[in-house]
């Protein structure tokens, strides 16, 4: 009888458990790791100046809610994330073993019904102002190390994000070359302002010619031929870690 009613809590907590990731309703789900199901989820601001949601008519504070799931998509809370510790969502626009999310904005004008929504964006590249995770656990940045721990698990995925990791170290070698190029160019163009003596004329006066900028010009444009050089390594680099998480999404 003990095993028995061992066996039914058991079934009853995974049921319980796979009632909370059903994502067809909309549901904000708490640090807590508990979810409170609605049948409108809103974001509204508060009388502080901030933000909180209304979940029907209740209040719920944002720090209190790790994600959120509306009519408008699914949101992660992204404050921990801010200096200022200013409330702040990331919408997940990857989902899949590792799920990515994208940083939003927020629109402080009511759409309708008091509703306050987020403004329109559109999908960017990889940045800083992005976010993995995988299923409900914390949000992390997306850099090097944190893919690099997410796909551990994954050859191809890893063979990707070294790629991404060997273009970038090559943009910024490029940048540094670049900028040294830019410092010199500036540095000869100074030093060969004015006029250059070449010799003495009638009556031992001397003549004077101007000075050559060409090796100053040249500088300046290779300067500028590796700023761009390192600007599309940079682009390309990103590339490499979109193939890395969609070939992890799809192993």
């Amino acid at each position: 009888m003990k095993k028995l009613l061992i066996l039914v809590m058991a079934c009853y907590g995974l049921n319980a458990r796979s009632q909370q990731l059903n994502e067809s309703r909309n549901f904000l789900y708490f640090f807590s790791d508990s979810t409170a199901y609605a049948q409108k989820i809103k974001l509204r601001p508060d009388f502080t100046g901030g933000w909180s949601l209304r979940a029907d008519s209740r209040r719920v504070p944002v720090s209190q809610v790790k994600f959120f799931n509306n009519q408008d998509g699914f949101f992660a809370n992204t404050r921990k994330f801010n200096l200022l510790g200013q409330a702040s969502f990331a919408e997940r626009i990857i989902e899949g073993k590792l799920n990515v999310y994208q940083e939003v904005i927020y629109d402080d004008v009511p759409l309708e019904d008091e509703y306050f929504g987020f403004g329109d964006y559109r999908r960017q590249a990889v940045n800083n102002r992005m976010f993995i995770n995988k299923g409900y656990s914390d949000l992390k940045k997306v850099n090097y190390r944190n893919l690099n721990e997410a796909m551990a698990d994954n050859p191809n995925s890893l063979a990707l994000l070294n790629r991404y990791r060997h273009t970038k170290l090559t943009g910024i070698a490029m940048y540094v070359a670049a900028g040294a190029a830019i410092i010199a160019s500036g540095v000869t163009l100074m030093a060969g302002s004015g006029l250059k003596q070449t010799g003495t004329g009638f009556h031992g006066m001397p003549t004077y010619q101007d000075r050559s900028y060409t090796g100053s010009f040249v500088l300046l444009g290779l300067g500028a031929g590796l700023s761009l050089g390192g600007f599309l390594a940079g682009e390309s680099g990103k590339k490499n870690i979109e193939r890395a998480i969609d070939n992890y999404n799809r192993w």
